[in-house]
């Protein structure tokens, strides 16, 4: 691991209380602060810091990488998971999100939900007395961004200045992407089809990051120009969870945005290539780029792991 930052000790970091929906809640300096811990708690990866704290986890969506780095997490820090499935729980039979969020609180420390609609999560920590935190919904993945960050600091060794290029559908995790690389200093390029762009309102928002943070943003429908020069290339399926009618459709319009060899030789000779995972092989990238040594999907999916310990440990003591 590239040390960039030195890793203070757990107890130093604390947002204790705070809900986790977007990052465009959060300061610069306290993702760097949960980037650092992620990296202590990396190498110290067992503690006794969440004993006695419960998480409450509903699941909406499937999920492997979630679904499993939360638990273990907890596991981890001494605490507990309880995984609510919404087809066993009341809110699968019409009660509401507040009396869902009011409920709950008095029994868990904390409440993760991976949902379709934004308004749930928001709905929750509105109503929540306990920290939220967004596992996934149709606007952001937040923790898988912060992943994804930890895995460029640690390939690269620095964050500023960074190209970052994003390949593909300007959907949930492009915009968690995009504004914790703008926030950061990256310079951050998406390169998408035409009708597949990402949110007007989360690009202005994105683009406003980059003042202060001193880093870029652009928006190109030419992946080959996009890629020049890139310090990393991401991308995720074309078709996510809930689209599955649209995947022929999709098929067709995403040709010639595929990552393959020949795009990749216009980045980096040093090239990160990233995958949230899960990966559809010879549709969104070649087995030979995401098994080749440019490669860091795999670590990038361990990396969920020590980012939601840092997330667990910060919003809950």
């Amino acid at each position: 691991m590239n040390h960039s930052t030195i890793a203070p000790s757990p107890e130093k970091v604390s947002l204790k209380g705070r809900d986790l929906v977007t990052w465009l809640d959060y300061t610069a300096e306290e993702v760097h602060e949960l980037l650092s811990l992620a990296q202590y708690l990396k190498e110290n990866p067992y503690s006794k810091s969440l004993e006695g704290k419960t998480l409450g986890m509903i699941f909406e969506k499937s999920s492997t990488r979630t679904r499993v780095s939360f638990e273990a997490g907890m596991l981890q820090l001494g605490g507990h998971a309880i995984y609510l499935n919404s087809r066993d729980i009341q809110l699968g039979r019409g009660e509401s999100i507040a009396d869902t969020a009011r409920v709950l609180s008095s029994y868990v420390d904390g409440i993760m939900i991976r949902t379709f609609e934004t308004e749930k999560v928001t709905q929750l920590a509105e109503y929540a007395s306990v920290p939220v935190i967004n596992g996934l919904c149709d606007t952001y993945h937040p923790c898988q961004a912060l992943a994804d960050v930890l895995t460029i600091l640690e390939t690269k060794g620095t964050l500023k200045g960074v190209k970052v290029v994003y390949i593909g559908d300007g959907n949930n995790v492009a915009h968690s992407f995009m504004i914790l690389c703008a926030m950061l200093g990256m310079e951050v390029v998406v390169s998408c089809p035409e009708g597949y762009e990402p949110k007007e309102d989360i690009i202005g928002k994105t683009v406003d990051l980059t003042v202060e943070s001193g880093g870029s943003f652009t928006l190109t429908h030419d992946p080959n120009e996009a890629v020049k020069g890139a310090d990393v290339v991401y991308t995720d399926v074309w078709a996510s969870m809930g689209q599955e009618e649209e995947a022929f459709k999709r098929l067709q319009d995403f040709k010639g945005y595929q990552v393959n060899e020949e795009l990749l030789s216009h980045a980096s000779p040093n090239v990160t290539f990233l995958h949230c995972l899960p990966a559809h092989r010879e549709e969104e990238v070649t087995a030979a780029v995401i098994d080749g040594p440019c490669s860091a999907v795999f670590q990038q999916a361990e990396n969920r792991l020590h980012v939601q310990k840092a997330i667990l440990q910060s919003l809950f003591i």
